[in-house]
């Protein structure tokens, strides 16, 4: 079990991993240097620094065979650094970060930590919770690529977001999609009420209600992510881009294949609502309150109720650039096109003053 086993991050991973357990068995037999931290990050002590967090955090109850920081993880590295630096800025912070981050192995164990503290109630334990997080994500491969991607794209993305570390410890966006991940594993393992249940948890902790059968891809950002709704057999393909509200619902009481397809590289606007199973192609663009009922074909700009497409835009993934703003021209060719549609089926009278 590792905490970074996904063979596609860095470069020479298995030597790595070789030369990882290798030094682990040598400090079994009596080496005095201890595993968790790399030489430089013994210097900075944290242990006598900061002191422990009333809550505790729980560890893996088999041994780790890898450590994501023995493993030259770049992201976790930048999360400790900052919430090192964070620590000193406010002291007040210190414990909080010192539990939350800092006495952890890897970014697996931080964010269970997280989860299950931010969706434990009285009747649902955060050891619970975290001993049910840590064990997905400790052995899924695909999970733990897929965490890292996405606190990339809420850094890169979100203007608001100043550091990994306060990604990975406040959007409740970032924290909903992880715990969707994690619930998705479970009912494709049979867990289906422990899935639901923690679907429920998501939607009265975060107002994110996300079906644990949907399926979602990597790179994804739930931009302040209140009202969002997605349904069980919606797809969200990679590196999307949704605003709050967004709703990817069904049209009606059928059962089967019943939800949207959101291709590569889309971007959703705020209070956007798609409905039934049609197609969002790659790289298009639905603006802002948009009411969207048939297919959109990729690289499109849609707007309107229903949505219509506007035009085509040039980036390859806009969820990227996040370039959805409606701009004078956009309004010009709206009322221009909305017009002569109007005046077409005679439903646009001419104005008094131009019949004078």
């Amino acid at each position: 079990m590792a905490c970074l086993s996904d063979h596609n991050w860095p470069a020479s991973l298995s030597n790595q991993l070789t030369d990882c357990v290798s030094r682990r068995g040598e400090q079994e037999h009596g080496a005095d240097t201890p595993a968790f931290f790399s030489a430089d990050s013994m210097k900075f002590e944290i242990e006598r620094v900061f002191p422990v967090y009333a809550m505790g955090s729980s560890k893996p109850s088999a041994p780790l065979t890898a450590v994501a920081s023995d493993l030259g993880d770049p992201i976790w590295d930048a999360v400790r650094e900052e919430a090192k630096l964070d620590a000193e800025k406010e002291p007040i912070l210190s414990s909080f970060l010192y539990a939350s981050i800092l006495s952890h192995d890897c970014l697996e164990q931080a964010l269970s930590f997280v989860l299950a503290n931010r969706l434990q109630n009285p009747t649902l334990l955060a050891t619970q919770l975290m001993d049910i997080f840590c064990d997905v994500m400790m052995h899924d491969r695909s999970i733990q690529h897929s965490i890292r991607l996405d606190l990339q794209a809420f850094k890169n993305r979100d203007p608001a977001c100043l550091s990994y570390s306060s990604a990975l410890l406040y959007p409740k966006g970032y924290h909903s999609l992880q715990v969707h991940r994690v619930a998705h594993t479970l009912w494709n393992r049979g867990r289906i009420v422990l899935a639901l249940a923690l679907q429920s948890r998501i939607s009265e902790v975060f107002g994110v209600d996300i079906h644990p059968a949907a399926k979602i891809g990597d790179g994804i950002l739930l931009d302040h992510a209140t009202g969002v709704v997605i349904g069980e057999t919606a797809v969200v393909g990679n590196r999307v881009s949704l605003m709050h509200g967004v709703t990817l619902g069904g049209s009606g009481k059928e059962v089967g294949d019943r939800h949207p397809k959101v291709g590569d590289g889309a971007l959703i606007g705020a209070s956007t609502t798609i409905l039934g199973n049609i197609k969002i192609g790659k790289g298009a663009v639905v603006a802002a309150g948009s009411l969207v009922l048939k297919d959109v074909p990729p690289h499109s700009m849609v707007a309107g109720i229903p949505a219509k497409v506007i035009g085509y835009v040039a980036e390859q993934d806009p969820s990227l650039t996040m370039k959805h703003d409606a701009t004078k021209d956009f309004f010009e060719h709206v009322a221009g096109s909305t017009c002569r549609d109007a005046k077409a089926t005679g439903q646009c009278p001419e104005s008094k003053d131009s019949r004078l």
